[in-house]
């Protein structure tokens, strides 16, 4: 955990805002699962954090994961995260996940609506209190996922805690554009876009849609993971970046 970084950074080298009074964290382990399982935990550490916001927060504040792993508050982005994994010379596999939960301040003019906890509660919450009640969670959820053996149960929870499952979105791909409907996730965490009577599952991408709460006309754009979870250039390894976001 630190108090600030000089040098964070999100997906694709975004630069992401490390003020002192927010929450900087990374997690390191080491073999957690078979490297071709890594991107799962994508998933594992956005079910956590979305637990210890919840704690930090009343009983009913609308929170909702967006995917892959960025966590919203009315529309809001609250916290981000990303995965970078690599093959270390020993032969064991290394996975580092970035956390950053905006406690007392968050950034201006970006893509879409951001917000902290200081805003939304009226006082200061200290990064140290979401760091304790986020290690609970996350030593819950990293248990549940088994080393990889039970995503099915990782999944469901995350569908639970989804945002814009059933509603028209639109995909920007690095060549096309797509339009339809977020039906779902698949087994290996891909999203399942619905076409009429096609189904097209997205690896990658920039996807955008009305969030629920702020109106039809206000786009919350939601950055995709880097590289598809299972895919043959989401392995996580040669340090690829597995999946995140940046601010």
């Amino acid at each position: 955990m630190a108090g600030a970084q000089s040098k964070g950074r999100g997906r694709n080298g975004r630069h992401w805002m490390s003020p002192l009074g927010n929450l900087h964290a990374s997690l390191l382990l080491i073999n957690p699962a078979p490297p071709h399982k890594a991107p799962e935990l994508g998933f594992v550490a956005g079910l956590a954090v979305y637990d210890a916001l919840r704690a930090c927060l009343s009983g009913s504040a609308p929170l909702a994961i967006k995917w892959p792993n960025d966590i919203l508050h009315a529309g809001a982005k609250l916290a981000g995260l990303l995965l970078e994994s690599t093959a270390l010379p020993n032969g064991r596999f290394a996975t580092v996940v970035g956390i950053g939960v905006n406690c007392c301040q968050h950034p201006a003019n970006t893509a879409y609506p951001a917000t902290d906890l200081a805003s939304l509660t009226r006082e200061p919450i200290a990064p140290e209190a979401v760091f304790e009640v986020l290690s609970s969670a996350m030593s819950h959820w990293l248990s549940t996922w088994a080393q990889g053996t039970n995503f099915a149960a990782i999944r469901a929870e995350w569908l639970k805690r989804a945002n814009g499952i059933g509603e028209p979105i639109i995909v920007q791909r690095l060549t096309d554009r797509l339009s339809g409907i977020f039906e779902t996730i698949d087994a290996n965490g891909r999203l399942m876009l619905r076409q009429n009577e096609a189904r097209i599952a997205i690896e990658t991408g920039d996807i955008f849609f009305a969030a629920p709460g702020i109106g039809s006309a206000q786009a919350c754009a939601i950055s995709a993971s880097e590289d598809a979870p299972h895919s043959s250039q989401s392995s996580g390894l040669a340090s690829r970046q597995v999946t995140g976001v940046g601010k």
